[in-house]
């Protein structure tokens, strides 16, 4: 696979922040939830979507005749 310096900037960057926290999954956890409330914009769940639209269509016979 050829390299990609983009996909490198990302892994690079995760290995930095997750280092900052010795690896430890939840202490990374915690620093992105606190980034994203000091971050000032609005993040929305995906179960915080009406119960339509996550709700898988029915599909009948006749639909597919």
């Amino acid at each position: 696979m050829r390299d990609d310096p983009i996909v490198d900037g990302i892994r690079r960057a995760r290995r930095e922040h997750a280092r900052r926290f010795n690896f430890d999954l939840h202490a990374i956890c915690e620093d992105l939830r606190r980034q994203e409330r000091e971050s000032g914009r609005e993040y929305i769940s995906p179960s915080a979507a009406s119960p339509a639209e996550r709700e898988t269509p029915q599909v009948s016979e006749s639909d597919v005749a």
